[in-house]
C-alpha cells in the first residue's frame, strides 16, 4: 500500500501566517504514527517568486520523507531553482522532474506560464511526459502531477485560469494505461473529478480556501479555514482511495 499526504499553494511570503500554516501541516505529518510514503507539493510555493521565499520553503520542506514538488502560477522558475533546488545557475525553462518512490513512479511537470496565471504544458513539458511515460512498464503504478487542474471545476474566476489546452495530454493519458491519477493544486480548496478517465484529485489550499459561488458573496478565499491536506492511497489491487483533512 503507498500513501501519498499532498499538499498544494503554500504561497510562502514575509509574512508569519503562511510559514506558520505551512510548518503546521509539516509537522502533523512528520507526527503520524504511521509515516507517509511520499510529500507531494503541487505549486504556488512562494507568493511573490523571490529567491528568499523559497529559501523559506527549503526549510520548512526539510523532511526524513520524499519531499516532491513542481512550480505554479505564482512560482519564478529562476528563483526557484537558486532558492528551492540549491541551483545557483538558475533557468527559465520548464521545471520537469521523475521521482521513483515506494514502487511507484511520480512525473511532476510544469504547468506555470512565465507572466501568467493561465496553465499550459509546452511542447518541451509534452515531450518529457511522452519519453517518460513510454520508458515506464504497463505495470508500475505512475502519478501525474501539476499545478492547474485540467477540467472546468465550477468557479467563474479559477476557471478560465486552468490548464489549456487538454486534448494532447487526454491522449497521453488515456494510452498509456499505468496512469492511476492525475494531481494537481491551484483551486485552494479540495475537489475530485476525472480526467481522461483518471481519477483527478485537487489538493486543499495551505494558505486559504477558496470561496465557492454557492457559499455566498465575499472575498475570493477565505483566511477562516484551517490549512488542509490530501491522503491519496493506493492499494495492493490497485484502487485509488483519497481522504481529505483539515490540520488544526
Amino acid at each position: 500500500m503507498l500513501v501519498i499526504a499532498h499538499l498544494s499553494d503554500t504561497h510562502l511570503d514575509s509574512h508569519p501566517r503562511s510559514a506558520e500554516r505551512t510548518a503546521r501541516v509539516m509537522d502533523y505529518l512528520h507526527g503520524l504514527p504511521r509515516q507517509v510514503d511520499a510529500i507531494l507539493i503541487t505549486g504556488d510555493i512562494a507568493d511573490h517568486g523571490e529567491v528568499a521565499e523559497y529559501e523559506l520553503a527549503a526549510k520548512l520542506f526539510e523532511s526524513p520523507l520524499p519531499v516532491l514538488v513542481c512550480p505554479g502560477n505564482h512560482d519564478v522558475r529562476d528563483a526557484y531553482r537558486k532558492g528551492l533546488l540549491g541551483d545557483a545557475s538558475g533557468g527559465t525553462g520548464p521545471i520537469n522532474a521523475r521521482h521513483d518512490v515506494g514502487g511507484a513512479v511520480f512525473l511532476l511537470a510544469d504547468s506555470s506560464v512565465p507572466g501568467e496565471d493561465d496553465g499550459h504544458l509546452d511542447d518541451e513539458t509534452m515531450r518529457w511526459l511522452a519519453d517518460e511515460l513510454g520508458s515506464v512498464p504497463a505495470e508500475t503504478p505512475t502519478f501525474i502531477a501539476f499545478h492547474h487542474p485540467p477540467v472546468v471545476l465550477h468557479h467563474p474566476v479559477i476557471d478560465p485560469m486552468r490548464l489549456l489546452p487538454t486534448d494532447a495530454l487526454a491522449e497521453l493519458v488515456a494510452a498509456h494505461p499505468q496512469v492511476v491519477a492525475v494531481l494537481t493544486g491551484h483551486f485552494h480548496t479540495a475537489a475530485a473529478s476525472t480526467f481522461a478517465g483518471r481519477p483527478l484529485r485537487i489538493a486543499p489550499g495551505v494558505v486559504s480556501t477558496l470561496r465557492m459561488p454557492w457559499e455566498g458573496d465575499g472575498p475570493l478565499t477565505t483566511q477562516t479555514q484551517p490549512p488542509g491536506v490530501a491522503f491519496h492511497v493506493y492499494d495492493d489491487t490497485g484502487l485509488l482511495t483519497t481522504h481529505y483533512r483539515a490540520v488544526v
